[in-house]
């Protein structure tokens, strides 16, 4: 969904919709997040403050993730509220840069008049998951000799306990 900004005056527009789990497409790179695990629900509230834009929004739905750890999918609750500026790009006048200043760095830039709504809402997504995404706390992870998930089932891999530097240490008796 793509909003006009030329269209927005000082009073807020809103935006409520839900996205189908269909609508989240895979990008290359991308294997953290598998796609939408039920329907989202999308509130989106922009409206203009002077030359800038206010954009208010909350996000409300479950997203299927792979755990850090075994690497097997779960599902991951969001309900996250967000908020940011948006202003359109100043022209360039034939230069080819344009120096931000620090508070330019708290602003979100628009290159043509368009709010292009699912690009906010994927951002969204990405930035509530945690910084590490676990389907347990005590998740046991893979073995990293066999790489048998660990939460399933036990492998029998002969593991050295300790570093190697400290293998003469065990040799030492009191």
């Amino acid at each position: 969904m793509n909003i006009d900004i030329r269209t927005i005056s000082r009073g807020p527009r809103d935006f409520h919709y839900t996205l189908e789990p269909s609508w989240w497409g895979h990008e290359a790179g991308d294997d953290q997040i598998l796609g939408l695990a039920g329907p989202l629900n999308v509130h989106i509230s922009v409206s203009k403050v002077g030359a800038k834009y206010l954009v208010d929004g909350r996000l409300v739905g479950r997203v299927m993730i792979r755990c850090d750890r075994c690497l097997e999918p779960y599902q991951h609750d969001i309900d996250e509220a967000f908020s940011f500026f948006l202003t359109v790009t100043p022209s360039l006048n034939g230069q080819d840069e344009i120096e931000l200043l620090e508070d330019d760095m708290s602003i979100e830039l628009v290159t043509d008049s368009e709010i292009r709504l699912d690009d906010i809402v994927r951002e969204q997504i990405y930035l509530s998951l945690p910084m590490k995404c676990l389907c347990r706390e005590d998740c046991s992870g893979l073995c990293p000799l066999c790489g048998t998930n660990l939460n399933m089932q036990k492998c029998e891999c002969l593991r050295e306990t300790g570093h190697p530097g400290f293998s003469k240490l065990k040799k030492v008796k009191p």
